[in-house]
Protein backbone atom coordinates (compact mmCIF):
# COMPACT_ATOMS: atom_id res chain seq x y z
CA UNK A 1 0.00 0.00 0.00
CA UNK A 2 0.98 3.76 -0.93
CA UNK A 3 -0.18 6.64 1.13
CA UNK A 4 -0.04 10.23 -0.64
CA UNK A 5 -0.51 12.69 2.05
CA UNK A 6 -1.51 16.28 1.00
CA UNK A 7 -0.58 19.39 3.78
CA UNK A 8 -2.69 21.63 4.92
CA UNK A 9 -5.48 23.38 7.10
CA UNK A 10 -8.76 21.87 7.80
CA UNK A 11 -11.76 24.59 7.66
CA UNK A 12 -13.17 26.81 4.72
CA UNK A 13 -11.31 30.05 5.95
CA UNK A 14 -8.27 28.33 4.54
CA UNK A 15 -9.80 26.75 1.11
CA UNK A 16 -8.00 27.75 -1.86
CA UNK A 17 -4.91 29.17 -0.09
CA UNK A 18 -1.41 29.12 -0.20
CA UNK A 19 -0.68 27.22 2.47
CA UNK A 20 -3.37 24.64 1.37
CA UNK A 21 -1.87 23.61 -1.99
CA UNK A 22 -1.10 20.08 -0.81
CA UNK A 23 -4.86 19.72 0.04
CA UNK A 24 -6.26 21.17 -3.39
CA UNK A 25 -3.62 18.17 -5.34
CA UNK A 26 -5.12 15.59 -3.12
CA UNK A 27 -8.72 16.80 -4.15
CA UNK A 28 -7.03 17.10 -7.53
CA UNK A 29 -5.96 13.11 -7.23
CA UNK A 30 -9.52 12.19 -5.40
CA UNK A 31 -11.56 13.20 -8.60
CA UNK A 32 -8.88 11.62 -11.19
CA UNK A 33 -8.71 8.03 -9.12
CA UNK A 34 -12.52 7.91 -8.36
CA UNK A 35 -11.68 7.50 -4.71
CA UNK A 36 -13.50 9.52 -2.58
CA UNK A 37 -12.26 10.69 0.99
CA UNK A 38 -14.52 9.91 3.40
CA UNK A 39 -13.11 7.93 6.49
CA UNK A 40 -12.14 9.77 9.04
CA UNK A 41 -9.53 8.48 11.73
CA UNK A 42 -6.38 9.37 13.35
CA UNK A 43 -7.34 13.01 13.16
CA UNK A 44 -7.02 13.04 9.49
CA UNK A 45 -9.69 12.52 6.35
CA UNK A 46 -8.57 9.37 4.16
CA UNK A 47 -9.99 7.11 1.07
CA UNK A 48 -8.65 4.38 -0.12
CA UNK A 49 -8.86 2.68 -3.53
CA UNK A 50 -6.60 0.89 -5.71
CA UNK A 51 -4.87 2.71 -8.82
CA UNK A 52 -2.79 0.86 -11.21
CA UNK A 53 -3.16 -2.15 -9.41
CA UNK A 54 -1.24 -0.98 -6.15
CA UNK A 55 -3.40 -0.11 -2.88
CA UNK A 56 -3.40 4.03 -2.48
CA UNK A 57 -4.65 5.83 0.74
CA UNK A 58 -5.20 9.11 0.19
CA UNK A 59 -4.52 11.45 3.28
CA UNK A 60 -5.72 15.27 3.97
CA UNK A 61 -4.42 15.82 8.09
CA UNK A 62 -7.17 17.15 10.26
CA UNK A 63 -5.04 18.32 12.67
CA UNK A 64 -4.11 21.66 11.00
CA UNK A 65 -0.60 22.23 9.23
CA UNK A 66 1.82 22.18 11.92
CA UNK A 67 1.29 19.39 13.59
CA UNK A 68 0.50 16.77 10.25
CA UNK A 69 2.89 14.31 11.77
CA UNK A 70 0.50 13.67 14.76
CA UNK A 71 -2.47 12.65 11.81
CA UNK A 72 0.15 10.86 9.99
CA UNK A 73 2.50 8.62 12.46
CA UNK A 74 -0.47 6.58 13.96
CA UNK A 75 -2.18 6.05 10.56
CA UNK A 76 1.27 4.79 9.46
CA UNK A 77 1.87 2.87 12.48
CA UNK A 78 -1.95 1.51 12.19
CA UNK A 79 -1.31 0.24 8.48
CA UNK A 80 1.78 -0.88 9.45
CA UNK A 81 3.92 1.49 6.90
CA UNK A 82 6.80 2.70 6.57
CA UNK A 83 8.43 6.23 5.06
CA UNK A 84 8.98 4.67 2.03
CA UNK A 85 5.46 4.10 1.60
CA UNK A 86 4.79 7.59 1.70
CA UNK A 87 4.42 10.52 -0.48
CA UNK A 88 3.91 14.27 0.82
CA UNK A 89 2.57 16.91 -1.39
CA UNK A 90 4.17 20.30 0.21
CA UNK A 91 3.67 24.40 -0.46
CA UNK A 92 7.04 26.10 -0.47
CA UNK A 93 7.51 29.46 -0.79
CA UNK A 94 11.50 29.14 -1.81
CA UNK A 95 9.98 28.30 -5.51
CA UNK A 96 8.29 30.79 -7.70
CA UNK A 97 4.31 30.16 -8.33
CA UNK A 98 3.70 27.41 -10.72
CA UNK A 99 7.31 25.57 -10.36
CA UNK A 100 7.23 21.69 -8.80
CA UNK A 101 10.08 20.11 -6.86
CA UNK A 102 10.61 16.67 -5.88
CA UNK A 103 13.05 15.54 -2.93
CA UNK A 104 13.59 12.22 -1.86
CA UNK A 105 14.26 13.23 1.65
CA UNK A 106 16.01 16.34 3.67
CA UNK A 107 15.10 18.76 6.60
CA UNK A 108 12.18 20.39 7.11
CA UNK A 109 14.06 23.78 5.75
CA UNK A 110 11.16 26.20 7.84
CA UNK A 111 8.15 24.36 7.11
CA UNK A 112 6.40 23.13 10.15
CA UNK A 113 4.18 21.08 8.53
CA UNK A 114 7.58 19.09 7.82
CA UNK A 115 8.99 19.36 11.01
CA UNK A 116 6.15 17.72 12.84
CA UNK A 117 5.98 15.12 10.11
CA UNK A 118 9.46 14.23 11.02
CA UNK A 119 8.93 14.24 14.18
CA UNK A 120 6.29 11.87 14.08
CA UNK A 121 7.67 9.78 11.07
CA UNK A 122 11.09 9.76 13.25
CA UNK A 123 12.74 10.04 9.37
CA UNK A 124 13.68 12.77 7.07
CA UNK A 125 14.10 9.94 4.25
CA UNK A 126 10.15 10.38 2.64
CA UNK A 127 9.66 11.54 -0.75
CA UNK A 128 8.12 15.00 -1.23
CA UNK A 129 6.51 16.80 -4.24
CA UNK A 130 6.54 20.63 -3.32
CA UNK A 131 4.96 22.91 -5.26
CA UNK A 132 5.80 26.55 -5.57
CA UNK A 133 3.93 29.46 -4.04
CA UNK A 134 6.57 32.53 -4.33
CA UNK A 135 7.65 34.22 -1.24
CA UNK A 136 6.62 37.93 -0.01
CA UNK A 137 9.84 40.63 -0.37
CA UNK A 138 8.35 41.52 3.63
CA UNK A 139 8.80 40.80 7.51
CA UNK A 140 7.72 37.69 9.26
CA UNK A 141 3.77 38.36 9.54
CA UNK A 142 4.30 39.60 5.85
CA UNK A 143 4.71 35.76 5.51
CA UNK A 144 1.89 34.75 7.79
CA UNK A 145 -0.87 36.49 5.92
CA UNK A 146 1.17 35.54 2.36
CA UNK A 147 0.58 31.82 2.59
CA UNK A 148 -3.56 32.46 3.84
CA UNK A 149 -4.42 34.45 0.86
CA UNK A 150 -5.23 32.94 -2.32
CA UNK A 151 -3.51 32.88 -5.71
CA UNK A 152 -3.83 35.70 -8.17
CA UNK A 153 -6.21 35.59 -11.20
CA UNK A 154 -2.79 35.99 -12.64
CA UNK A 155 -1.07 33.17 -10.69
CA UNK A 156 -4.50 30.82 -10.93
CA UNK A 157 -3.31 29.44 -14.58
CA UNK A 158 0.91 28.52 -13.33
CA UNK A 159 -0.83 26.74 -9.86
CA UNK A 160 -3.35 24.82 -11.80
CA UNK A 161 -0.37 23.87 -14.16
CA UNK A 162 1.74 23.01 -11.17
CA UNK A 163 -1.48 20.38 -9.60
CA UNK A 164 -1.66 18.69 -12.47
CA UNK A 165 2.18 17.95 -12.74
CA UNK A 166 2.46 17.48 -9.37
CA UNK A 167 -0.21 14.89 -9.52
CA UNK A 168 0.96 13.20 -12.33
CA UNK A 169 4.40 13.25 -10.49
CA UNK A 170 2.36 11.38 -7.60
CA UNK A 171 0.98 8.57 -9.75
CA UNK A 172 4.51 7.76 -11.33
CA UNK A 173 5.84 7.70 -7.80
CA UNK A 174 3.16 4.13 -7.45
CA UNK A 175 5.42 2.34 -10.17
CA UNK A 176 8.50 3.66 -10.39
CA UNK A 177 11.47 4.33 -8.02
CA UNK A 178 11.51 8.05 -7.11
CA UNK A 179 14.46 8.68 -8.52
CA UNK A 180 13.37 8.06 -11.97
CA UNK A 181 10.32 10.29 -11.14
CA UNK A 182 12.65 13.06 -9.90
CA UNK A 183 14.79 13.19 -12.79
CA UNK A 184 11.41 13.31 -15.29
CA UNK A 185 9.68 15.81 -12.98
CA UNK A 186 12.58 17.84 -11.98
CA UNK A 187 13.09 18.26 -15.33
CA UNK A 188 10.54 19.23 -16.81
CA UNK A 189 10.76 22.86 -16.71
Amino acid sequence: MKVIVGLGNPGSEYAHTRHNIGFEVIDLLSNQFGISLTKTKFNALFGKGTVDGQELLLVKPLTYMNASGEAIGPLLHFFKLSAEDLLVIQDDMDLPVGKIRLRQKGSAGGHNGIKSLIQHVKTQEFARIKVGIGHPQHTHDAVVRYVLQGFSADEQMDIDSAMERASKAARAWMTLPFAQVMNTYNANK
